[in-house]
Formats: structure tokens, sequence, C-alpha cells
């Protein structure tokens, strides 16, 4: 499995998810990422992330990639009840936080796209370029990890 281009289709599905108007930001992620991890949660699990496209619920808050960027996160480093924080989880998140924030000044979905008209080809160009560098930044990292790199399935584009 060559990495940059597991990296490169994951970042092409969850474009290709939302340009394409199947999912939605967050929506396309999830889905993108659980399909990338080999399904360990049933597919019906994307359906979690419907309430965070255009910042929480058209609100304009977090952006809805990032929330479904942490969700992904989530399906791989997560924690059952009863169990510990895994160490690797909140540091992971707060990275991605960081890393959009470098990228776009900001994390939040109104300041990100302040300066497109919000129905326009523009704005949903954008949104998808930022849902595709959400997955690809996770891919890139989930493949740094030797405990998941087993997990990793190669994504038909």
């Amino acid at each position: 499995m060559e990495r940059e281009k597991v990296i490169y289709d994951a970042r092409t599905k969850a474009e290709g998810y939302f340009q394409r108007g199947e999912f939605f930001c967050s929506e396309s992620v999830i889905h993108t990422l659980n399909e990338l991890l080999g399904w360990p949660f049933d597919r019906s699990i994307t359906r979690l992330a419907s309430g965070f496209p255009i910042g929480i619920g058209k609100s304009g808050c977090v952006c809805g990639a990032i929330s479904g960027g942490v969700m992904a996160l989530g399906m791989a480093y997560g924690r059952d009840h009863g169990n510990a924080m895994n160490s690797k989880m909140l540091p992971i998140a707060a990275e991605l936080h960081d890393h959009i924030k470098k990228l776009y000044r900001s994390t939040c979905c109104r300041v990100i796209t302040k300066d497109l008209v919000f129905d326009s080809p523009e704005r949903k160009a954008h949104c998808v370029k930022i849902t595709g560098e959400v997955a690809a930044w996770i891919t890139d990292k989930l493949l740094d990890d030797e405990e998941l790199i087993n997990t990793i399935k190669s994504i038909n584009i």
C-alpha cells in the first residue's frame, strides 16, 4: 500500500461525497475514515455526523469537517465505557484543530467562509477542499500509527 496514494484516495473520496451532494462535510469525513479503517463501525454511524455541517446545524460555529474529523479520530482512539482515555485521543484531536487553524486562521465555519456567498460554487469548492484536507490529514496520521497500520484498507475511488 503506497502511502501517498492512500492519502490521495482518502482526500478524493471525502471531497467526492461532498461535491456530488451525497454527504455534507462532517458526514463525508466520518464515512471515508470508517471505510479507511475497514468499516469498524456499521455504515449508519455516518448518521451521527449529520448535525455538524455548516458549523453545527448551520450555526456557523466549529467547521463541520473538523467535527467529522474528531469523530473519525474517535473511531480509532475513542474509549468504551469504563476504560481509560486513550493517551493519543486528545492530543491528536488538538493537533487536527491546530492544523486547520494554521491553514485557515480559524476553525469557525463562519470565519473560514466569511468572504464567500453561501450558495455559491466558490463556497462549496472551498468547503470541499477543507473536507478533503481533514480526511487526508487524519489518514496521514493514522498511517504513522504502528498499532493501526494493519487495519487501514485501500479506498476505492
